[in-house]
């Protein structure tokens, strides 16, 4: 008698490799999904006897899935534009943690920023990554839920040095004066404008080796209401607020030769180590740099054109807001502040498995790990094996619809045929109930 178990067992698993294609192609527009195949086995054998040259005669007893893996194929990039959207190519997984504090991993970078400012995944888990603290990332650090810090602010740095680009009228009467002004910040971030005033003081009184060479007079002042007033006998008196003075000497040409030094020996370095001490504000003293030289070429001249600074350059900064962030290729999240700097937040970690197969599927795109995974392998991403990040971009699924059409139509025809034999082994025991008639 025919054994119906045989294509009941195959009417089994094409019903199940059905509705991993059907799964499949459900999912083709799930971000970061991976496509499953399904993967066929014979069970056992019955050993019947052995024909005369020794050989077994065997009779299967039909097939089963033997597994089911899920297709780690790299899947299309698609650029959203949106910052917190992350995109892996290559190897690896995003690590995200529920309330639970269980650690799952996915390959869908589709995050936000929820109210608490961590980058979370839609479904509400954390995504795990090395904190920064001061801009600087320790990736030897275990991983944390990355808070990217909206409310946080850039501290404030004190300039330390000023650049003006000047010219000064080579034709103005002695006597003459021009004024521009600069700003620097504060210990606090507080901006103050420095006014410079220099004053044509007429050819040089040193004979130089060019015998045109001519000078200006400087004063650099802050304002006396920006610092404290000195007390002398309980009697209290505005600063006067000037903060260098010194002379620029200029050759026939316009070139500056001289910002210090004697007549007999003139010097030309940057204006050093100019002290301001008791702001108003609170602010601690400090000190900036004058720098009348780009490199070893001045930058201030005096040549027969109208007096101007063309451009002002200094090194400090009020506080900052977060205003925007990227995220780089290998998982540096990158803010950028109201005030112009730049500083780390945190840095996307990934993993990886020693078996990525062993993975078990748990929705949501998420994965867990099993003994036939092994543990999870952290890292930076784009050093080992591990892929690199693509901000502003998302994973597509892997799904391809003509294989899946064509895996369908091979599903069908295959379960057609168990159930072909199952109606034939039907028929047979019919015609066998029949005889006894």
């Amino acid at each position: 008698m025919p054994n119906f178990s045989i294509p009941l067992s195959g009417l089994t698993a094409e019903s199940t490799a059905l509705s991993a294609i059907a799964n499949n192609l459900t999912n083709q527009n799930t971000t970061g999904y991976k496509d499953t195949s399904v993967l066929f086995s014979d069970l056992f054998y019955q050993n019947l006897g052995t024909t005369g040259s020794g050989d077994p005669i065997q009779v299967g007893a039909g097939t089963e899935v033997g597994s089911m893996p899920s297709l780690f194929t790299q899947g299309s990039i698609s650029a959203t534009g949106v910052p917190t959207d992350v995109a892996i190519q290559g190897a690896g997984f995003f690590a995200v943690q529920g309330s639970s504090g269980v650690i799952d991993y996915t390959r869908a970078g589709d995050f936000s920023v929820d109210e608490n400012n961590f980058l979370v995944t839609s479904n509400g888990q954390q995504v795990l990554g090395y904190p920064a603290v001061n801009g600087v990332v320790n990736t030897g650090a275990g991983i944390v839920p990355l808070q990217l810090g909206a409310g946080t602010l850039s501290p404030p740095t004190a300039t330390a040095n000023v650049q003006l680009t000047t010219n000064l009228n080579a034709s103005s009467a002695a006597g003459a004066t021009f004024s521009t002004p600069v700003t620097i910040y504060d210990s606090l971030g507080a901006s103050h404008t420095l006014t410079v005033t220099f004053t044509d003081a007429g050819p040089s009184a040193a004979a130089g080796p060019d015998q045109g060479d001519s000078t200006w007079t400087y004063s650099l002042s802050i304002p006396s209401t920006d610092l404290n007033p000195t007390v002398v006998g309980g009697v209290s008196t505005p600063q006067s607020g000037i903060l260098s003075t010194g002379t620029l000497t200029f050759n026939g040409s316009g070139v500056l030769v001289a910002d210090g030094g004697t007549a007999a020996a003139p010097t030309l370095t940057d204006v050093l180590a100019i002290p301001i001490t008791g702001f108003a504000n609170g602010a601690n003293n400090q000190t900036f740099n004058w720098n009348v030289l780009n490199g070893t070429t001045p930058i201030i001249s005096q040549v027969a054109a109208p007096s101007s600074t063309t451009s002002t350059q200094q090194d400090g900064s009020s506080s900052g807001s977060l205003v925007n962030f990227a995220i780089g290729s290998g998982g540096t999240i990158t803010g950028s502040f109201s005030n112009g700097k730049t500083q780390s937040l945190g840095e996307i970690a990934l993993a990886n498995f020693a078996n990525v197969d062993g993975l078990q599927l748990d929705g949501t795109t998420d994965y867990s790990p099993t003994l036939a995974s092994g543990a999870a392998v952290v890292g930076v991403p784009g050093t080992g094996a591990l892929g690199t990040l693509s901000g502003g971009a998302l994973e597509l699924s892997n799904v391809d619809i003509a294989t899946e059409f064509a895996n369908l139509i091979v599903a069908q025809r295959g379960f057609e045929a168990d159930a072909k034999a199952v109606t034939t082994f039907d028929q047979i025991t019919q015609d066998t109930i029949a005889l006894k008639q």
